[in-house]
């Protein structure tokens, strides 16, 4: 699960089964006595995922142990933050939470307290179902000490202060025509506004969302807000300008509360 000092860590392998074992028997689900602070998962940003990239969103945090650990002993002790949407960080583990992919901790001054870094690891395939699970997850700690015998002393699940934004992955193309066209002319921009859709693990249009147009003449650097349009029901998005001079048209998306992002490549168009 983790090293004492300044080891590498292995990947975890079912976390929600090892997780799962803190409830049976009842009788282990015990104060530990183990503090875990100051935890920041993916440097206090949302994490943005789509519907079939693994992502791996680094977490930082403190862990301080009971009198008489120390946390050079790594088979002593395991405490690791997690993120679940459920009523109770025991509910929220048991019924699909996000998981750590594996950590480090480094002794500092105390040997009953080791700082830590390691990352989640979420694969939407199996990790992410829902339209629901674009929301605030909250974070919990799975927490276990075991005796000199490799035994378990205590386990238990505590909830930490703070949280994580989960949103889903936007994106966004375009279509300037006609091209070449003549100065004066209309151009028609056309493109899409999609999202990964975590049911059906493909992308999905986005419907009512306002985007902007913007203009990036040729030879700058910098794009230009022009005009912005409201994607259709099947997430379409279209309208026109004029021509007037060589350049790159492209729409950008600011994102909402559920869903990252996003900003096509432009796309050129010659004026003649």
């Amino acid at each position: 699960m983790k090293t004492g000092r300044t080891g590498t860590v292995a990947a975890i392998a079912g976390a929600a089964v090892a997780l799962s074992t803190l409830t049976a028997p009842a009788a282990q689900a015990a104060d530990t006595g183990i503090t875990v602070s100051r935890i920041v998962v993916n440097g206090g940003k949302s994490i943005i995922v789509g519907t079939s990239d693994v992502k791996t969103p680094p977490v930082t945090f403190r862990i301080t142990l009971p009198a008489g650990y120390s946390t050079a002993d790594a088979s002593a002790y395991e405490a690791e933050p997690y993120l679940y949407h459920g009523t109770t960080a025991t509910k929220g583990a048991d019924s699909g939470g996000l998981y750590m992919g594996g950590y480090t901790c480094y002794e500092t001054s105390s040997s009953r307290v080791a700082d830590c870094e390691g990352e989640l690891y979420i694969e939407p395939r199996y990790d992410l179902n829902s339209s629901d699970d674009a929301t605030t997850w909250k974070i919990g700690v799975a927490a276990k000490l075991f005796k000199s015998n490799g035994q378990l002393k205590a386990g238990e699940y505590t909830t930490a202060s703070g949280g994580a934004k989960v949103k889903r992955w936007a994106k966004v193309t375009v279509n300037a025509s006609p091209e070449p066209v003549t100065k004066g002319r209309t151009i028609t921009v056309t493109g899409s506004l999609t999202r990964a859709d975590w049911a059906k693990h493909t992308y999905t249009g986005y419907a009512g969302k306002t985007v902007s147009l913007q203009f990036r003449k040729a030879g700058s650097s910098t794009y230009t807000t022009v005009k912005t349009a409201t994607s259709s029901s099947s997430g379409a998005l279209k309208t026109t300008v004029t021509a007037s001079t060589d350049g790159y048209w492209r729409w950008t998306f600011g994102g909402s509360s559920t869903s990252g992002t996003a900003t096509a490549a432009g796309d050129y168009v010659d004026v003649r």
